[in-house]
């Protein structure tokens, strides 16, 4: 492959790698999440039902992280990578609404950088049945994509998402497939219940390639400081959690990069790290404010 467009690739993959879950800590401690495993029948309808009480305690916020490479592989291409990402979590009555901006700047081993701005929009129903995105790439100021679709899903999880960019298509979605807010929260409940294992198919429209399986490992639960912390983030109860993403079209028993964060009860995570195998990078919180709930 030519090394430029592995770079675009894999700073692609990196701009969007929190769409998923729709949250951005270190965990070393808990097993790394192997293959996935069935959904038992009716999950994406029970998913659903439980993650209306996860919903309760979720607080609509905005968020700055400050990313920055945080280990690389002697054999990685990636030297440097340096910018920051703006996450917004808004209630919008019937649905959810999340806003990622990401500028970022990749310095590789042979001397490229390369400067990617990314913006991604979505609108989720509470329900977990109805999904719009939006999502818009610039690669050193120029644009280089653009994704945009919506997507619907019957009770047992099966759909259809519609993309209007870069080309129209139609793309079936399997059963149990769940959108990214309803996978939070899912995860949240499964946190809140003590379990510490649990897959789903998850579909985010970040790209035209379809739907990741997602296998993700809970650790025990554990509270915030109470000193020296910001209001909104002090007292929570809080889980270190580990995922995996495993691309549907591939066999590959290896995922295609993890995810470990410290996801808070309220929906905040605290920080992030990336590990795409032959680079790791670090995402921390420095800033958060709440927004107005809807009020509905």
């Amino acid at each position: 492959m030519d090394v430029a467009l592995q770079n675009r690739r894999s700073a692609a993959r990196l701009a969007l790698c929190a769409t998923i879950g729709a949250f951005l800590v270190s965990l070393t401690a808990l097993p790394a999440a192997g293959p996935a495993q069935a959904a038992p029948a009716n999950a994406a309808g029970a998913a659903v039902g439980a993650a209306a009480g996860a919903a309760a305690n979720i607080l609509p916020h905005r968020a700055v992280y400050k990313m920055s490479l945080l280990s690389a592989r002697n054999s990685s291409k990636v030297s440097d990578v340096r910018g920051r990402m703006l996450f917004e979590w808004a209630d919008a009555c019937d649905g959810w609404t999340t806003e990622q901006r990401f500028q970022l700047r990749f310095v590789y081993a042979e001397g490229d950088e390369m400067a990617m701005t990314t913006n991604y929009t979505t609108w989720e129903a509470k329900d977990g049945q109805r999904y719009r995105f939006n999502v818009r790439k610039l690669i050193n100021g120029e644009e280089d994509e653009e994704v945009r679709g919506d997507a619907r899903l019957a009770k047992d999880g099966t759909g259809t998402a519609v993309f209007s960019k870069p080309e129209p298509q139609d793309m079936e979605l399997p059963p149990d497939t769940m959108f990214p807010t309803a996978h939070t929260l899912a995860v949240l409940d499964h946190a809140g219940a003590g379990d510490t294992f649990f897959n789903r198919v998850v579909f985010d429209g970040a790209d035209s390639e379809g739907a990741t399986e997602v296998s993700t490992v809970i650790g025990a639960a554990v509270q915030t400081k109470e000193d020296g912390a910001d209001p909104l983030l002090k007292g929570k109860t809080a889980w270190p959690v580990r995922m995996a993403f495993f691309p549907l079209k591939s066999d590959s028993a290896q995922p295609e990069y993890e995810m470990s964060l410290r996801l808070l009860q309220n929906g905040v995570a605290e920080s992030m790290q990336i590990d795409y195998g032959d680079f790791t990078v670090n995402a921390i919180l420095e800033k958060v404010e709440a927004l107005p709930r809807s009020g509905c």
